[in-house]
């Protein structure tokens, strides 16, 4: 039984084969790290701890080549989705974006464009620039929401209001782009109801699909030190698997699941170390959902 409407799902209907995403480093800044305008950046970021190419000086190509190589050859996938994962993906001129999104066309086996970045980070320009991709590739636009309490953004430093990214979301979406949200379970601060409402809210908004990250502490970040001083509290795996099935329940059966939970890589991870154990996690929400009785789209749990 299908109890949530995975990402590979959708990718073997679509496209009738396994389809791997390559991460890839445009060079792009984010607007959030300006210590000339007072901005630090998001608490809980440190980008060596997921980013394949972080600081990388190798050209778009290059990334792309090594991505491709990278697979043995008798496991390497048909199709490949080109993920701008690095920062803010949008953040440059439309001709400079123009010229890094172009680099796929090389390589005739890459089916997809997955673009992440931030509400603030985008225009009419933009989207109207990567909506000329739709006809070619499976083109999704992933954005950072992570909750839709104003508060707890102003708690992780985001720099932009859920409102910031409901316009985003809507006027991306009316360009025939699919949406992403990238949404944090086990934020401090909030209560299950809270990260209910954020499903709910985003069940009312044109997103195509989630991805689900749970509140983790890398080296280097401000939430280091939170966390050390005893100012953060974190998700045990049990919690967070009821949380999330929480919060999958009350998502639209529709919404695809980009990714159930979090990962980083072990030398930056403090806490809480069972998010790399990522397949057992898996395993225990549906194994959740197979004691509930439940799915992705039921909306019946009562609080």
């Amino acid at each position: 039984m299908d109890y949530y409407y995975s990402f590979n799902k959708y990718l073997q209907g679509k496209f009738g084969t396994k389809v791997k995403k390559i991460s890839l480093n445009a060079g792009f800044s984010c607007p959030n790290k300006d210590e000339e305008a007072g901005k630090k950046g998001c608490i809980f970021c440190n980008e060596s701890a997921f980013s394949r190419f972080d600081g990388t000086t190798l050209s778009l190509r290059e990334q792309i080549v090594r991505s491709l190589d990278s697979f043995k050859e008798k496991k390497r996938p048909e199709k490949f989705i080109a993920y701008f994962q690095n920062t803010a993906g949008t953040n440059a001129p439309a001709l400079a974006l123009k010229s890094a999104y172009d680099t796929i066309r090389e390589f005739p086996q890459i089916v997809g464009l997955a673009i992440s970045t931030r509400p603030d980070c985008i225009d009419e320009e933009k989207l109207e620039l990567i909506s000329q991709y739709t006809g070619d590739y499976d083109v999704w636009i992933e954005y950072g929401l992570q909750t839709v309490h104003d508060k707890t953004l102003r708690f992780l430093r985001r720099g932009h209001t859920f409102s910031q990214t409901v316009s985003a979301i809507e006027r991306t979406a009316a360009k025939g782009i699919k949406v992403g949200v990238h949404v944090i379970l086990g934020l401090e601060g909030e209560s299950r109801r809270d990260m209910i409402e954020t499903a709910k809210k985003i069940s009312a908004l044109p997103v195509s699909g989630v991805k689900l990250h749970v509140l983790h502490v890398l080296k280097g970040t401000v939430l280091e030190g939170l966390y050390r001083e005893g100012k953060v509290s974190l998700l045990s795996q049990d919690e967070y698997v009821g949380i999330a099935c929480d919060f999958l329940e009350n998502l639209r059966e529709d919404c695809i699941i980009l990714r159930l939970v979090s990962d980083a890589k072990e030398e930056f991870l403090i806490a809480p170390g069972w998010i790399n154990n990522k397949l057992a996690v898996i395993g225990q929400i549906e194994s959740e959902f197979a004691s509930r009785g439940a799915k992705q789209g039921n909306l019946q749990r009562v609080l």
